[in-house]
């Protein structure tokens, strides 16, 4: 069983929101690996819509992400891509870099 782990911050303007938590609860679960979203000692299931919105990552907050299983490394690199493309909401947000 592999691990993998990675920071990555929230760039879109609304944070981690309803639409945001919904793609990358989606994201997650095209892996077979337990993906773990932390953000100020919170953890969420990133599986889990709930728990990513218990979060309350706004924008420029830096999460922590942590995979476990046969696919860690490549779920980590997903999500940290999602979520450094703003999940997608390009004409939504201020981009903070």
């Amino acid at each position: 069983m592999t691990e993998a782990r990675q920071s990555v911050t929230i760039v879109n303007r609304k944070g981690l929101h309803a639409r945001a938590s919904a793609k990358l609860s989606k994201l997650a679960n095209e892996f077979e690996s337990r993906v773990v979203v932390s953000h100020e000692g919170q953890e969420a299931d990133a599986r889990s819509i709930m728990d990513l919105l218990m979060l309350v990552a706004a924008q420029g907050c830096e999460v922590e992400l942590a995979a476990k299983g046969p696919d860690a490394a490549e779920a980590v690199t997903a999500i940290a891509s999602l979520i450094a493309d703003g999940f997608g909401e390009s004409g939504e947000s201020d981009v903070l870099y």
